[in-house]
């Protein structure tokens, strides 16, 4: 299986995407604004890799003149018609649609890893203005939380993967396995929470591409045995699921 495929794969669950993925907390936001020094408001904001506009209408919220750019049709489709004022375009990081010198802020939620960093940081700086930024974030699993913890191992085994370290890489390894060395880089961590119920977080789960690319059978398998194991341990049928945003921001040289 491909990158390329499983980058792919989303569209097959954009709604479900759409609906019980989580978003992402002011601090973020706060913490861009910092390592930029730059506001957002006012500022032209490209989301690459824009997905079903999670993060475009966060940004757009904090006044962020935005374009999403998002390579996936139904994806597409999904953020259009969540916000009709956002410029859709369909390309990717690799080729982004944008002029050279655009942009003040190039921004990646969860989708940096489908991007060759030797062709994206390339058309990020092109895209850039002077003085202009990146920012890469994911909402990363909260590995010190023991029952996140069993169920990443779960997921890892019954999909074929390594589970990954409790460990979390150094600034200096982050950014080196980023591809970004070279660009001068600040990280910065913000955990959050929020809770939902059973059926959401299993529906956030099931929306990503490790099982999206799995048959229904064998997805249908996984997913009725996850919500007996959690039934029992949230009775009350409300889930918190704990996050750790990490967040790379780049400076333009």
């Amino acid at each position: 299986m491909t990158a390329n495929s499983r980058a792919q794969s989303f569209n097959m669950a954009a709604a479900q995407y759409a609906a019980s993925r989580p978003p992402y907390p002011p601090e973020l936001f706060d913490g861009i604004e910092e390592l930029t020094g730059g506001r957002l408001a006012g500022a032209r904001v490209a989301d690459v890799g824009a997905g079903t506009g999670i993060a475009t209408a966060l940004l757009c919220e904090r006044g962020a003149e935005v374009i999403a750019v998002e390579p996936g049709e139904a994806m597409a489709r999904e953020c259009r018609e969540a916000l009709p004022e956002v410029p859709v375009v369909r390309g990717d990081g690799n080729s982004l649609p944008l002029a050279g010198a655009s942009c003040d802020l190039i921004t990646y939620a969860q989708s940096w890893q489908w991007t060759d960093p030797a062709r994206s940081v390339p058309e990020a700086l092109r895209a850039l203005r002077p003085s202009g930024a990146l920012a890469i974030w994911w909402n990363t699993t909260a590995f010190d939380v023991p029952w996140i913890r069993a169920q990443h191992e779960r997921i890892a085994r019954f999909c074929g993967t390594k589970p990954r370290p409790a460990r979390r890489p150094g600034d200096s390894d982050a950014i080196r396995l980023a591809g970004l060395t070279g660009l001068r880089v600040t990280r910065r961590q913000v955990r959050w929470a929020r809770l939902v119920s059973l059926d959401m977080h299993l529906a956030n789960i099931g929306s990503r591409s490790a099982f999206l690319v799995l048959d229904e059978a064998r997805r249908r398998t996984f997913f009725v045995d996850e919500r007996r194991l959690l039934s029992e341990s949230f009775p009350d049928g409300m889930v918190e699921e704990t996050y750790l945003v990490d967040l790379l921001v780049a400076v333009r040289p």
